[in-house]
């Protein structure tokens, strides 16, 4: 599951942030957008990989993406989320 060409609607920086941060700042930020919009989120926490699976699988809404980039000093995870029509 990678595209770095992605086109999303919204940026969500959750870098340095823990569970279950990146989830809430998620959920947050699909409910600013309009249904089928994307919402690109970077985060650094390991375990987001599992979380982001788990939360798209559960509420519906749709992971077109996940990448894994080795960044300095943490390695990041990039996830592109449509927001699921209502």
């Amino acid at each position: 599951m990678t595209s770095p060409l992605m086109e999303f609607n919204k940026e969500l920086d959750a870098r340095g942030l823990n569970c279950p941060l990146p989830i809430l700042r998620c959920k947050k930020g699909l409910a600013e957008l309009e249904a089928g919009h994307v919402l690109k989120v970077v985060a650094t926490d390991p375990g987001s990989v599992k979380d982001f699976q788990a939360f798209c699988k559960q509420t519906g809404h749709e992971m077109l993406s996940l990448e894994e980039l080795e960044a300095v000093p943490k390695k990041e995870f990039i996830f592109y989320i449509r927001k699921r029509s209502n």
